[in-house]
């Protein structure tokens, strides 16, 4: 999973791109949190590998990962080429979902592109150029579409109907993933790669003395919380000054430090969740002495799928998958006693994993 991390300058968007890169994936896989100066990768929080790991004495645990992407900064005509505009655009495309930092906080050091705070400016400030260039792309497949119509095709005529209606959609200032489709559509829509088609959190920035205070007493990041839902679109309150601080403590001392805020876990951890979410993933496990591990798959995955992604040796030769849910392993104390418990399930080819699968496939190639 891959999520560009976006805003104006003067936003916090690096500030909190040094808080993920700190809190970078502790593991034997990942042993930097860095693999290039703009991209960090951080382990998704996922307390069962720990619970597992101690239950195997395993050598080794591997969280599922996420990989943020620094995206160059944006200013107005990005569209256009201007600034790092270009670059930005190309960046973006790559990615699976945007977290759009926007500054909720008043900070009299920290100048402001547009000399105010204003949410709900920043925030169009950045559609529109995302909305610009797709309209362009649009444009272009469009008249390509118009231009086939001539053969008689009548897939062509529809193709160039839909690409009309999204092109006036577009230039109406509204992004690509608020156009209501039917879900041939939304299929078609996918294949375009679009920007403003890419799922956002929209994350409130907000700063050091705000902290711990309830959201309904935040009256800028209230307006990022309510315009998210106009997009159907996700939303969090982070303060990533804060975030920044939290990365470079030991766990224990983190968990201090969160509670003094009434917190039981830092916004970076929320932000992996609801990205989660957002994405539509889940996480199954494997689990033995030489390694515990989460794997991360789209729900509603079948078996043989879920098991390409260890490797693809095991999906053409899938035979069945030995299921254990986590609950039960973990009650029971090992696998061997799931199975005499006859709690060990065996699972063919349409059989949809779910999260928190314990899963022993069993294959031959």
């Amino acid at each position: 999973m891959k999520l560009g991390v976006v805003g104006l300058p003067n936003v916090g968007k690096s500030t909190l791109f040094n808080a993920i890169t700190k809190a970078g994936a502790e593991c034997a896989n990942y042993p930097f949190c860095t693999i290039e100066p703009n991209v960090g990768i951080v382990a998704v929080p996922d307390n069962r590998l720990n619970v597992l790991g101690k239950l195997y004495n395993t050598k080794k645990i591997t969280p599922a990962v996420v990989e943020f992407v620094d995206i160059a900064g944006l200013v107005k005509g990005a569209s256009k080429g201007e600034g790092l505009g270009n670059k930005f655009l190309a960046n973006i495309r790559e990615t699976d979902a945007i977290v759009h930092v926007v500054r909720c906080f008043e900070d009299e050091n920290v100048t402001h592109v547009d000399a105010d705070i204003d949410p709900l400016r920043d925030i169009e400030t950045i559609n529109l150029e995302l909305i610009f260039a797709d309209i362009e792309a649009v444009k272009k497949k469009l008249d390509r579409a118009i231009n086939m119509t001539k053969t008689g095709d009548k897939k062509y005529k529809i193709e160039a109907e839909f690409l009309q209606r999204l092109h006036d959609h577009l230039s109406a200032f509204k992004p690509a993933r608020t156009l209501p489709c039917t879900d041939e559509e939304k299929d078609y829509l996918k294949t375009l790669f679009l920007i403003t088609d890419k799922p956002v959190i929209y994350t409130a920035n907000i700063g050091e003395k705000d902290m711990g205070k309830d959201e309904k007493d935040l009256p800028l990041a209230q307006k990022v919380i309510e315009f998210s839902k106009t997009e159907n679109a996700e939303s969090m309150v982070i303060c990533a000054k804060t975030e920044e601080e939290i990365s470079e403590l030991e766990e224990d001392e983190q968990e201090i430090f969160l509670a003094e805020y009434g917190l039981t876990e830092s916004g970076l951890d929320r932000l992996i969740k609801k990205s989660y979410k957002l994405l539509g993933l889940i996480s199954y496990l494997t689990a033995g002495e030489k390694e515990v591990r989460a794997w991360t798959i789209e729900e509603g995955t079948k078996a043989p799928q879920a098991a390409g992604k260890i490797h693809t040796d095991f999906e053409k030769g899938f035979i069945r998958a030995e299921i254990v849910d986590y609950d039960i392993l973990v009650e029971l104390g090992s696998f061997n006693a799931a199975k005499e418990k006859g709690k060990v399930r065996s699972e063919g080819k349409e059989y949809v994993i779910k999260d928190g699968d314990v899963v022993l496939f069993r294959f031959n190639v």
